[in-house]
């Protein structure tokens, strides 16, 4: 039988390794068994409870969801045997299935997802329900009643996983009970989560019996798996290029973006607190299209990434509602000159800065400190803009500095979802100031309109087309061919070590690094021969 390395034995291993004693050996995982030890992120906070937000960047193991995508990303059904929406977009009606049981024997019913809608919506924090009016429970059937038509009311359905009415407490983040591929067995704060397989689960049974979760920052990640503690561990691309014996880096694509979002209007506004509102430089279209343009994408994630990513356009590239025209030809200081000098920017008195009559093109570009990769990106990209006569002056601060200034400053940021919503609240004048979204006031008359005809749109088919067109029609839109009020750099590929002859399925395009978006396909994992 494989080891299961407890928490405790695990600390003392890693200081071995740390410290280069060679007299500690690693646990024996050679033989194939059905249980598997993973370190693929960190501990929930607030626990296993899909109310709260458990499973929406990823499997909620314990509970299953109404619908659910497929590997290739498409909507297909989960607890649903089908779903219609009506005419005028405010009733979906969601037909259950007749055979689903929760782990503890009692059947799952329409009432159990009643409540489940109910609390979420009145609980108000991790899910944004505000849109719906009321949920109705009928024989094996759901219907939810919206206030105004939603299209992306779809991808609640799908992100959240359903809870047991009957077994619903205070405490059911810590022990929580659900219709999941998984049950809980145990979970020891900081350190591990450990579940089985749910022998009631009405899907594909999970060819492994146990799992168990190791929470572990990356540098613990790598340390266990060149121990052998564990059987997938992800890690950052700085260890990418260092050789663990037994297994092999998988690297997934994602979404998990990082780009710098521009003050879109002049300097002179202040948000209710009193913080400041725009930047007269960046509120120059010609100066974001220039950055847009000069910046080698390519050579970012070559260098900073070591290869383990690709360029960014948008904040969605790959998924269904991209736009793939909102490529461009970037690493151009000649096309970003032109473009600025066509704005009237020009270098009357040489030092290297363009101006436009007393304004010169020098602005602030802040960043979490801490965050070494957004460190590095900024100090690149700032680097890269002076081939075309923009100088950025690079700032690390705290979270709580960045909310003050995040408005009239430029800032690198990071998104990446499965929910075109994303797209709408980042660059919807909705959502001006509000949150992390729309921190430099976007607004587009004709984005807006676009946004909300896909929102009211009846089908997905209809409403992708709105989300395309809100990022390029052709004469505007939010991305770099439009008004440019991001540039988007990279997506960061997600890397694993995985041992070698695990089979982990055909991984999706994952999110943003929240969650555990890894164990999507989990039922699909198996040692192959």
């Amino acid at each position: 039988m494989k080891t299961i390395v407890s928490a405790i034995t695990y600390a003392i291993i890693v200081i071995f390794i740390i410290t280069g004693c060679s007299s500690v050996k690693p646990a024996d995982t050679a033989a194939k068994t059905d249980e598997l030890i993973v370190a693929v992120g960190s501990e929930p906070d607030t626990g296993f409870d899909p109310i709260k937000g458990w499973g929406r960047y990823g499997s909620p193991l314990f509970q299953s969801t109404l619908l659910k995508r497929d590997d290739d990303l498409n909507i297909v059904n989960d607890l649903a045997a089908d779903y219609h929406v009506s005419e005028d977009g405010k009733s979906w009606t969601v037909k259950l299935r007749e055979d689903v049981v929760f782990s503890d024997g009692k059947p799952l019913t329409s009432e159990d997802v009643k409540f489940t809608f109910d609390t979420a919506a009145s609980n108000g924090a991790a899910i944004d329900l505000t849109n719906l009016a009321n949920v109705e429970a009928g024989n094996n059937e759901v219907v939810f009643h919206l206030k105004k038509p939603q299209s992306t009311f779809v991808y609640y359905l799908i992100t959240t996983g359903i809870v047991p009415k009957h077994a619903y407490s205070s405490s059911y983040a810590e022990n929580p009970i659900g219709s999941g591929p998984f049950t809980f067995v145990q979970w020891d704060r900081g350190q591990q989560l450990i579940v089985k397989a749910n022998a009631n689960y009405y899907g594909d049974k999970p060819y492994f019996q146990k799992l168990t979760f190791l929470f572990l920052n990356e540098d613990g990640a790598f340390a266990a798996a060149k121990a052998g503690s564990v059987d997938l561990a992800y890690i950052p691309s700085t260890f990418s290029k260092q050789k663990v014996a037994g297994m092999r880096i998988e690297a997934v694509k994602t979404v998990d973006n990082r780009g710098i979002a521009f003050p879109f209007v002049k300097a002179g506004g202040k948000t209710e607190e009193g913080y400041p509102i725009g930047n007269d430089v960046t509120a120059d279209k010609a100066i974001r299209l220039a950055i847009n343009t000069v910046i080698d994408r390519q050579q970012l994630v070559d260098g900073i990434l070591d290869g383990h990513g690709s360029p960014a356009y948008t904040a969605n590239d790959g998924l269904p509602w991209w736009n793939d025209e909102t490529k461009i030809k970037d690493n151009d200081a000649a096309a970003a000159a032109k473009i600025l000098a066509d704005g009237g920017w020009v270098d009357s008195d040489g030092d290297g800065i363009v101006e436009k009559g007393a304004l010169k093109a020098q602005f602030t570009l802040l960043y979490p400190s801490g965050d070494v990769t957004r460190q590095s990106l900024a100090l690149a990209a700032a680097e890269m803009v002076k081939a075309a006569g923009i100088h950025i002056l690079v700032e690390g601060k705290s979270w709580d500095e960045l909310e003050k200034l995040m408005h009239s400053n430029a800032m690198l940021l990071g998104w990446g979802s499965h929910d075109p919503l994303e797209m709408y609240n980042l660059y919807s004048s909705t959502f001006s100031g509000v949150d992390y979204y729309n921190t430099g006031y976007y607004s587009n008359q004709t984005v807006d309109q676009l946004f909300e005809q896909a929102l009211d749109a009846r089908t997905e088919e209809e409403a992708l087309a709105y989300w395309k067109k809100a990022q390029w029609d052709g004469q505007t839109g939010l991305s770099a061919k439009g008004d440019a009020p991001w540039a988007w750099l990279v997506n960061i590929d997600h890397l694993f070590l995985v041992k070698d002859k695990l089979n982990i399925g055909k991984q999706r395009i994952q999110p943003h690094g929240h969650g555990w978006p890894v164990t999507d396909n989990i039922e699909s994992w198996r040692w192959e021969e």
